[in-house]
């Protein structure tokens, strides 16, 4: 029988432990959670069976931690040194420098696997969790190298009954593009609803106007700002990098708009539609996290 401790249950974690509970019958999976109500809400939903402490531990197959990258980065140390010499542990943080460099050094490294599953949505809590999250999600995996085969493996299997695709990546690489494809769509999203909520008071215009577009634009601002503040500050410069950007090409769209020049409009537009081919491979049921 396998011994699962999801650290986290959350979204993330608890979509994981439902997958798990249904791809491995007879999976014993506890929980740990600084909300204690979180606890008990994953023990009714049946995502748990019951409340694990850092004594459980030891006897734990798996540890999955799915906690704010900046809780990962005080307690997986702490985590690291309660587990047995067989046991796997893995992080689902959006960030991995940070959380790659404060493991580096600890005895156990090679019990640590580095992973960021870019699958979500913008509800957080352990009602949030869904099954078949990760069903054709990419999961990333940093450091591999770092981590013994046989706990790699353990991994892999377990990826795979998830029906993840695998992408290894070095962690600076994964903050740099990730600050692009996800933590700057962020942003825009949280930014858009700010706008309009600014300037539109009247919250029922907003939504008899709003359609699908701006819908769809503005679902990430729905997103928990506990955890996306530490993400933007764990991945500061490679965000402000990516926003410098951003707010150049905003910049100047509106200067074509202002000098009339419609025509350069049409040609940016136009360039942007490339993107339809580049993402002609991404599952459309994909969500950046």
């Amino acid at each position: 029988m396998m011994n699962v401790v999801v650290v986290g249950i959350g979204l993330i974690g608890g979509s994981m432990a439902r997958d798990l509970r249904c791809k491995y019958p007879g999976v014993s999976i506890h929980g740990m959670d600084a909300n204690d109500a979180h606890l008990q809400e994953a023990i009714a939903l049946e995502l748990i069976d019951g409340i694990a402490g850092l004594q459980e531990l030891e006897a734990a197959d798996i540890v999955i931690v799915s906690i704010p990258v900046d809780a990962i980065v005080t307690e997986l140390p702490k985590l690291m040194d309660a587990i047995g010499d067989n046991s796997l542990v893995i992080d689902a943080g959006s960030t991995k420098s940070e959380i790659c460099r404060i493991i580096a050094d600890h005895p156990r490294r090679r019990n640590f696997l580095a992973c960021h599953p870019i699958a979500g949505t913008e509800f957080s809590g352990p009602a949030a969790a869904v099954s078949n999250l990760f069903e054709g999600k990419t999961n990333i995996i940093c450091e591999v190298e770092k981590t013994a085969f046989k706990l790699q493996e353990r991994a892999l299997g377990i990826f795979s009954g998830l029906g993840m695709r695998i992408r290894y990546m070095n962690p600076e690489a994964h903050d740099r593009h990730i600050a692009y494809v996800s933590h700057l769509s962020h942003i825009s999203s949280f930014m858009l609803g700010k706008t309009v909520i600014e300037k539109e008071k009247n919250e029922r215009d907003i939504f008899d106007m709003a359609g699908s577009g701006f819908e769809s634009t503005v679902r990430l601002a729905k997103s928990s700002p506990a955890m996306w503040t530490p993400i933007f500050k764990q991945n500061k410069e490679n965000v402000v990098e990516t926003l410098d950007e951003y707010i150049q090409n905003l910049e100047a769209f509106k200067q074509k708009l202002v000098d009339n020049n419609f025509d350069g409009i049409y040609r940016e537009m136009d360039n942007a539609n490339k993107i339809k081919e580049i993402l002609k491979g991404i599952p459309q049921n994909n969500k950046d996290r």
